[in-house]
């Protein structure tokens, strides 16, 4: 090894191991493998909780990301690679949550009713992180102005998308964001 120090190696002669796609794994996932899964789990598993937490709250992201996984294992069959993995488990995970919240008997509040829906918090003493302060103005935010909210500008969805989900108009899903955005400003503007 010319010029280098003995038992340094460059990048060049680090033994390599194989990178594997994620289309590599959900095949041999289903076919039963659980490392293979166990990978898939790994590269998917804070996305999943990220929208879980923004979706429900807090409290109920960690079981609910694990359902989520659970039937993406029972489901690994029904993949077929039309679109990436990261996709199909994203639209699974919001299904799960949509059915997590209905199953409940969580009351569906479309509409947020007046423009004062966070009137009887308190504002912030101090200055904190404002992802923490953000997170928690869209915990606060009515269940149907979040679920728009969060399908829409956190996580990408078109309204018309956004409606099929849901089960409301876009014209609906439009109504929803404009007011969720303006209730958060006025909240993170105190």
């Amino acid at each position: 090894m010319k010029g280098s120090a003995r038992g340094v190696h460059s990048l060049g002669d680090m033994p390599q191991t194989p990178v594997r796609s994620d289309t590599e794994d959900v095949d041999l996932a289903a076919k039963g493998d659980s490392r293979a899964f166990e990978r898939l789990y790994r590269a998917h598993v804070a996305r999943v909780h990220s929208l879980a937490r923004r979706m429900l709250s807090p409290d109920e992201a960690d079981e609910a990301t694990q359902d989520v996984f659970v039937r993406a294992w029972d489901k690994l069959g029904t993949f077929r690679g039309d679109a990436a993995f990261g996709t199909w488990l994203h639209r699974l995970a919001v299904n799960v949550f949509l059915a997590l919240r209905k199953t409940a008997g969580k009351k569906r509040a479309r509409m947020v009713e007046g423009d004062d829906a966070f009137s009887g918090m308190s504002s912030r003493s101090h200055q904190v992180d404002l992802s923490m302060d953000f997170d928690v103005a869209i915990s606060r935010l009515p269940e149907g102005a979040r679920n728009v909210f969060v399908l829409h500008d956190v996580e990408g969805f078109k309204h018309g998308e956004i409606g099929e989900l849901l089960g409301v108009s876009v014209g609906t899903s439009k109504a929803q964001l404009h007011r969720a955005r303006m209730t958060l400003r006025k909240y993170l503007e105190r």
